[in-house]
């Protein structure tokens, strides 16, 4: 549906459907693991403002009420390798909603 949507606090990478499912994807790339892993990155902070930005989008759109999920994929290059993970369904929003 979308890549790199912007709203005035920020920005959801990708924004596609699975099937009857909308899924809000944060994409994390790092090239050492030094200090965590990519998806680490997605800390409460992060995923209350994918939340925010999730929430704008779907009355931009006039979405509401669509189940939503929310995915984090994780690009970790070291060297020559490079390891691609998705963790789908990866968290809730705040009040525990999953969308």
């Amino acid at each position: 549906m979308e890549t790199n949507y912007r709203a005035p606090f920020g920005e959801i990478d990708i924004i596609a459907w699975d099937g009857a499912t909308l899924v809000f994807v944060e994409v994390k790339a790092r090239s050492s693991d030094k200090f965590g892993t990519p998806e680490m990155a997605v800390g409460f902070r992060k995923q209350a403002q994918i939340g925010k930005i999730a929430m704008a989008y779907l009355l931009h759109k006039k979405l509401s009420p669509t189940h939503c999920r929310f995915d984090v994929i994780s690009v970790l290059k070291t060297g020559e390798e490079t390891a691609i993970s998705l963790f789908q369904d990866a968290f809730a929003l705040a009040d525990g909603s999953r969308g």
